[in-house]
């Protein structure tokens, strides 16, 4: 009986020294622009589903999701904020999202596979080694409004993405859009 335990102290201490070696030695290449190991990349993916879906469970949804001027707040914010990264009918991913690993997601999906209170918990939390930043800084109507943009994402054409950035302009937003001054009426003088 006192073998079998012996053997297998000496096997976790085996992989515990192991497993500080490969850690401490550096083994494990963290570059960007080198993806995971494909095992690694699956353990990592399961991680952040199961715990987006843990720590949403239980929040609750704003009934004004649909509200016409939520989606043009939300709009505000997404262009402001989450464009660059993860782009836009008609508006390309910024060059920072090209040399991020794992390459952001493109949000026209996102509703499709995350509820809205998974998709308010990670807006508002952010993740851990993908870039995507917190916004707890922002308030709650405001990232849940940017979730109300997003749920109207998909299918979106580049002409109604365009009239819902001017609907914010004219409510007077305070973001610039696409890194822009705000359009002016070409009749205006400075």
């Amino acid at each position: 009986m006192r073998k079998p335990i012996i053997g297998v102290l000496a096997l976790a201490a085996v992989v515990v020294i192991g497993g500080f070696g490969f850690v401490y030695a550096g083994i494990y290449n963290v570059a960007a622009s080198d993806p995971h190991w494909g095992l690694v990349y699956k353990v990592l993916e399961t991680v952040r589903i199961q715990s987006i879906k843990a720590h949403a469970r239980g929040i609750e949804v704003p009934k004004n999701l649909k509200d016409e001027a939520t989606v043009v707040m939300g709009t505000d914010h997404f262009a402001a904020h989450c464009a660059v990264c993860h782009g836009a009918p008609g508006v390309p991913k910024g060059d920072i999202a090209h040399g991020l690993y794992p390459a952001p997601p493109d949000l026209a999906h996102a509703a499709a596979h995350l509820s809205p209170g998974e998709l308010f918990w990670t807006v508002k939390n952010g993740l851990k080694m993908t870039g995507m930043p917190s916004w707890k800084d922002h308030t709650d109507a405001e990232l849940w409004s940017t979730v109300a943009f997003m749920q109207r994402l998909p299918g979106m054409t580049e002409e109604e993405y365009g009239k819902l950035i001017m609907a914010s302009m004219n409510m007077g937003s305070e973001h610039h859009h696409g890194g822009a001054e705000p359009m002016k009426d070409e009749h205006e003088h400075p």
